[in-house]
């Protein structure tokens, strides 16, 4: 039973296509089930629309919600269409997120960590000047938020978890504690990380899967599509992966309930 919980449209101003588009992709995939997840507004800014090329504007929000919960309807019996959003770990604003988000009909929520400790998901530079204790520091830093994003209790889902695999080189080959606590953090609170299919590069790691397993993580699906081309991009793929390393099930959300469907086809 095929699914994704992780696509973004076009209000966020860094992903193609309308809402309908991404449906529309699932539906000719024959996707029993699609998550719209764009990305939350800043909502602690003072600006309506501080960063248009990151996410909506606070005034967009309510519309999002709208559309999603109208194309919900319009599909019914076709696919499942499922309300999600993608939020933020801030650590300073939780608790307004919170309150804002708590008052929608959401599926699901993922929590991602794009920023910590000042630094930037994608900046390679900072990255690449620190010493190896620096580097080693770094990556502990961001499991800590992570383990802060669990223990926060609003999300649902961990959003690419060790995206940093991505942008840091090497990033991969440093081996931390943290990784351990980190995980048995997120067991602990009972959340869910998604494996997540972009860039071609799986996040997280075999490795780090492993271990997920090892403490009871439980794992979804999200390609994280920023083009309706990329819903459900290596789902197969990543099933079979899972099932290699021993999961025998993962996650979809109704309802910010959590039910747990088989791998195996």
């Amino acid at each position: 039973m095929t699914f994704d919980l992780h696509t973004h449209h076009n209000r966020c101003g860094h992903a193609h296509g309308s809402i309908r588009d991404y449906i529309n992709a699932a539906v000719e995939k024959g996707m029993p089930y699609i998550g719209i997840s764009d990305h939350t507004p800043f909502f602690a800014e003072t600006d309506d629309h501080p960063s248009p090329e990151a996410s909506m504007a606070k005034s967009e929000f309510p519309e999002y919600i709208r559309e999603v919960l109208a194309l919900k309807q319009e599909f019914a019996g076709q696919i499942e269409v499922l309300l999600g959003v993608e939020a933020d770990f801030l650590p300073d604003h939780v608790d307004l997120y919170r309150s804002i988000l708590h008052a929608y009909p959401f599926d699901y929520i993922i929590g991602s960590v794009h920023d910590f400790d000042g630094v930037s998901l994608y900046d390679t530079s900072h990255w690449e000047q620190l010493s190896p204790e620096g580097k080693l520091e770094l990556k502990n830093s961001y499991y800590s938020y992570i383990a802060q994003s669990a223990k926060s209790g609003l999300y649902d889902i961990l959003g690419h978890v060790d995206a940093l695999n991505r942008y840091f080189p090497g990033y991969d080959k440093l081996r931390t504690e943290m990784a351990d606590y980190t995980l048995s953090t997120i067991a602990a609170h009972d959340t869910v990380i998604e494996i997540n299919s972009s860039d071609e590069l799986w996040v997280p790691d075999g490795w780090l899967l492993e271990r997920a397993l090892h403490y009871g993580v439980k794992v979804t699906f999200g390609s994280d599509a920023h083009e309706p081309a990329s819903v459900g991009e290596y789902f197969n793929e990543i099933r079979k992966h899972l099932m290699e390393i021993g999961y025998r099930e993962w996650a979809i959300f109704k309802n910010r309930e959590r039910i747990m469907l088989p791998l195996q086809v």
